[in-house]
Order: C-alpha cells, then sequence, then structure tokens
C-alpha cells in the first residue's frame, strides 16, 4: 500500500518509527487545517502560515500522546482549535480582513439544514453569508464551520470541542437561530 493510502493510525504510527513519515500527515491535513483556521479567525492571510506551523509542531510533539480511541481528525483539529486559542489570548486582540469561503458544496450543506432558507436566491446567499457569520458569537460561529465547511458530525465535533454531544446538539441549534436572527436582520424577503 502506498504510503498516501494509509489511514491516519497507521501514518501516526510510522511516523512514531520514522519522523520522516510525518510529511505525509501534514500533506493530509495542512490544507484541511489552513481552511478551518481561516475561518474561525479573522487573522489576516499572512498570519495563518505561523499558526499552522505551530499546529504542526505541537501535534509532532504530542504524537506520542494520541488516543487511538479518538479518531486522529478530531485529535488535530483538536489542537488546531486549542492553538488559534492561544494565538488569540497571546495576542489579546484580532485582526480582520479575513474572508470565509463559501462555495457550492457548503451552501448546499447548510441550505438543506436551515429550512427557512430554502427559497432563496442561492447566489444572493452565498454573497450573505459570510457577513451574517461574522456577526455571530465565536462558539456559534466555529460550531457552525465546523459542521457545515468541514463537514464534522456531532461525535467529532465533541471530541474538537471536549463538550458532550448533548452540548454539541444544544450549540448547534442554538447557533442556527442566532444565524436565523442575523439573516432576518438583513430583510431578504422570502
Amino acid at each position: 500500500m502506498e504510503d498516501s493510502q494509509k489511514t491516519d493510525e497507521e501514518l501516526v504510527t510510522l511516523s512514531l518509527q520514522n519522523r520522516d513519515f510525518f510529511a505525509y500527515i501534514v500533506d493530509r491535513y495542512e490544507e484541511k487545517l489552513f481552511r478551518y483556521i481561516k475561518r474561525i479567525t479573522n487573522l489576516r492571510k499572512d498570519d495563518l502560515p505561523d499558526i499552522l506551523q505551530d499546529v504542526f509542531i505541537k501535534v509532532y510533539q504530542n504524537l506520542n500522546d494520541y488516543d487511538s480511541n479518538l479518531s486522529f481528525s478530531s485529535w488535530i483539529y483538536r489542537i488546531a482549535h486549542n492553538q488559534v486559542i492561544d494565538n488569540y489570548r497571546k495576542n489579546k486582540s484580532r485582526p480582520q480582513g479575513n474572508y470565509i469561503d463559501v462555495d457550492d458544496k457548503i451552501l448546499e450543506n447548510i441550505v438543506n439544514d436551515f429550512d427557512f432558507i430554502k427559497d432563496i436566491d442561492l447566489k444572493y446567499l452565498k454573497v450573505h453569508i459570510q457577513e451574517i457569520l461574522e456577526k455571530l458569537d465565536e462558539k456559534y460561529r466555529e460550531i457552525l464551520i465546523l459542521k457545515f465547511f468541514e463537514q464534522k458530525d456531532y461525535k467529532e465535533i465533541s471530541d474538537i470541542l471536549k463538550k458532550p454531544m448533548g452540548t454539541v446538539a444544544t450549540l448547534i441549534n442554538r447557533a442556527k437561530k442566532q444565524f436565523k436572527e442575523e439573516f432576518e436582520k438583513t430583510n431578504i424577503k422570502l
């Protein structure tokens, strides 16, 4: 089996034996984590690689502590989540200027889950979804990003945020409610 086709858990084991295999983990998660960090922060694009680098340093340093009862994806997203928080605390301010990209697949996921927006012109919604997300409380924005942009299930979100699945469900419902309230403030006619 080619190294790029190995499971995350196999790559962890190989990386612990030979650090050169860690490059496959980086290759597999670099783009995903970059997008995730970009979406949950308001950092400039130039600042994102530093956070991503810190994430991979922490992942490598903590590979021995990886709990195989969790999915590796949840574990690495948890480290990214914590690194964003650490960076925020360290800087105490969040520069503006980042853009939450909304592609057609993400838009379709949101539309299918939010009953009240099914009749809206999708092109119009795509333009305004970023500004609606930016108005949400951070905890709600992040949970919607994990659910709809990163397409994580409740268990994975629970592992990433270290919250019980019932709490995750409640947060998603509250986030959707806040999204709807912000959406209604835009005065879009349904």
